[in-house]
C-alpha cells in the first residue's frame, strides 16, 4: 500500500499532462468550415448588415478601410465580437469561424 501512496503523485501528474496535451491537440485540430459558415449566418450576419447600414452582412468583411489586416487580426476579431456580443462559442467554434471568414473572403495565409 505505501507503493501505491508513493505513485499517487505521479499518477494524478500524468493524468494532467495528458488532459492539457488532449486540449492542445484539439486546439489544432482541422477547422470545420461548413460549422463556421452556420455560425456566421446564424450570429453573425444579421448584425453585420445592421452594422453596415446596407443590409448586407457580408460588405464588413470586404469594406477598403477594414480593421483586419492579417490572420492573427481576424482571429482576435472574431474572439472580441464573441466576448463583447456574449455568442457563447467555444474556442472551437472560434477557430472554425475564423477559417470560415478567411477563406471566404481574405485568404491570408
Amino acid at each position: 500500500m505505501t507503493d501505491f501512496k508513493m505513485k499517487l503523485p505521479l499518477i494524478k501528474l500524468g493524468c494532467i499532462v495528458l488532459a492539457v496535451l488532449g486540449l492542445n491537440l484539439s486546439a489544432h485540430a482541422t477547422p470545420d468550415l461548413a460549422n463556421g459558415k452556420k455560425i456566421d449566418q446564424e450570429k453573425c450576419y444579421a448584425c453585420h448588415a445592421k452594422k453596415s447600414g446596407f443590409g448586407n452582412g457580408d460588405m464588413i468583411y470586404t469594406r477598403s478601410d477594414s480593421k483586419v489586416k492579417n490572420l492573427q487580426n481576424l482571429k482576435t476579431m472574431v474572439a472580441m465580437c464573441n466576448t463583447e456580443l456574449r455568442l457563447d462559442l467555444f474556442p472551437e467554434d472560434e477557430a472554425d469561424v475564423a477559417a470560415f471568414l478567411n477563406k471566404q473572403f481574405y485568404k491570408f495565409k
